[in-house]
């Protein structure tokens, strides 16, 4: 009887956990967008330049595994190397979950 109590306290508890644990991410990378990856990616990561892709609504593993590669220069950019290089683990996957959380819709007339 006692397992099946953790059982259900544990089912109930494991994904607001996930859940809270993903805002704190989200926020997190969301403060550190605006510090550094606005000025060319937009407020929301719909980029101001050019030269510089939407991050709005990108799959966090992908964005994850980019940001990786820029900084270990096994994806070479010049300018997102140089910003990359600093960042830890931990402020990729929150940069990554803030951009992931962002719905992109299409409006169609």
């Amino acid at each position: 009887m006692r397992f099946f109590r953790l059982l259900t306290l544990l089912s109930v508890a494991a994904p607001t956990l996930v859940f809270a644990q993903n805002t704190t991410a989200i926020a997190a990378g969301k403060a550190k967008a605006f510090a550094a990856c606005n000025m060319c990616h937009g407020e929301i990561g719909m980029s101001n330049l050019p030269n510089a892709p939407h991050l709005a609504g990108q799959p966090e593993m992908y964005l994850t595994e980019q940001l990786k590669a820029m900084r270990s220069g096994k994806r070479l950019s010049e300018t997102m190397g140089f910003i990359a290089k600093p960042l830890t683990d931990d402020e990729i996957a929150n940069l990554a979950a803030w951009y992931a959380s962002i719905e992109i819709k299409a409006m169609v007339k």
